[in-house]
């Protein structure tokens, strides 16, 4: 299998695949989501250590049904060669209703054929109100117009 948007990547690159990225996520697909990784996948999440692409499905699986109302948005670090540094945020719920902003940093490595082959996260929680909110926008896809998360302050 072949992802699009190849290493060595360029400046044009590189936000195209942080933004198609952001987009799988944000879909809140695990299958989906799953695809863009190789299907022995290394991932740290937090203090979670993941392998392969079944395990990816049941982590995501896990973690949308926590983080509910889920929206994120990713921004590009930096890159070189076949290797991405992004930064990210992204806003969810609990069952209980309380509202909280992630926020954090992932290292990217991928495979000629453009699957990531390993990602490290990590992330600490912001316990927020819904009113300081700032990622709001409708359906799956943030905006082409709506605000980075530079533009945003976080």
């Amino acid at each position: 299998m072949t992802r699009p948007l190849l290493p060595p990547f360029t400046e044009e690159t590189a936000p195209q695949k942080v933004r198609a990225a952001e987009d799988a996520w944000n879909s809140r697909d695990p299958a989906h989501v799953a695809q863009a990784y190789t299907p022995d996948c290394s991932w740290r999440n937090r203090t979670e250590f993941i392998e392969g692409r079944e395990d990816i499905i049941a982590f995501l699986t896990r973690k949308w049904q926590q983080e509910q109302d889920y929206r994120l948005i990713k921004e590009l670090w930096g890159f070189r060669l076949n290797r991405m540094a992004v930064r990210f945020a992204y806003e969810w719920h609990d069952k209980a209703g309380e509202w909280f902003r992630s926020y954090g940093n992932e290292l990217w490595e991928f495979e000629d054929n453009g699957l990531m082959r390993r990602r490290v996260a990590s992330i600490n929680d912001l316990p927020i109100l819904q009113v300081d909110r700032k990622l709001l926008w409708t359906g799956p896809r943030r905006p082409d117009d709506f605000p980075s998360l530079s533009a945003l302050g976080l």
